[in-house]
C-alpha cells in the first residue's frame, strides 16, 4: 500500500462514523471522473452520430432569405 492510502486511511479513521456517508458519496462521485466505461460509452455515442451525418445540400441563401421575408413580412423585395 502507498503511503497516500495509508495517509487516506488514517484520515478516514479520524472521522467520526456519522459524517463517513459524506466521504463516500464524495468518493462516489470522483468515481465517475476516472472511469473508463464512460469514455468508451461516449466515444460509441460519437461514431454513431459520426455514421448518422449527412451533407446537406447547397443552399441558395438569396433563395432562402426571399422565402423567409416572403414569410415573415408578406413581400420579398424590401427595399
Amino acid at each position: 500500500m502507498t503511503q497516500i492510502r495509508q495517509d487516506a486511511i488514517k484520515l478516514l479513521e479520524q472521522i467520526p462514523e456519522d459524517k463517513i456517508i459524506f466521504i463516500i458519496q464524495i468518493m462516489q462521485g470522483m468515481k465517475g471522473l476516472y472511469t473508463d466505461d464512460d469514455m468508451k460509452e461516449r466515444e460509441d455515442a460519437f461514431l454513431h452520430l459520426e455514421k448518422m451525418k449527412r451533407k446537406v445540400p447547397d443552399l441558395d441563401y438569396d433563395k432562402e432569405l426571399a422565402a423567409y421575408r416572403e414569410e415573415k413580412y408578406g413581400t420579398a423585395n424590401i427595399s
